[in-house]
């Protein structure tokens, strides 16, 4: 089954979040830190703090437009704290990439 992930990205630079869903975290954490996006472009770097994974990309997008429609700082931020309240390791993200199962 082809997996599907909703994705938090943070900036230190600018101080924001990112929430976007894609099926390969890799890649797409790659072109935001390359400025493919109008948004990301300001913020590099990147870094990946949370993530959900789906096995549909109609959830995946829903869970996306849901986090956004809180348009709420600290909900993400309850949501990366409860999921242990730091960056995903490199390590971690190797498994991520390119994962089509």
């Amino acid at each position: 089954m082809h997996k599907y992930f909703t994705y938090i990205l943070f900036s230190p630079k600018i101080n924001k979040f990112y929430v976007g869903s894609t099926d390969d975290i890799l890649w797409r954490l790659e072109r935001h830190n390359l400025g493919w996006g109008r948004f990301t472009k300001s913020g590099i770097p990147w870094h990946l703090v949370y993530f959900e994974d789906f096995g549909s990309k109609s959830d995946a997008l829903k869970r996306e437009r849901q986090i956004k429609k809180r348009k709420s700082r600290k909900y993400i931020e309850d949501l990366i704290r409860l999921a242990g309240g730091r960056p995903v390791p490199p390590a971690d993200l190797s498994k991520l990439g390119r994962l089509k199962v």
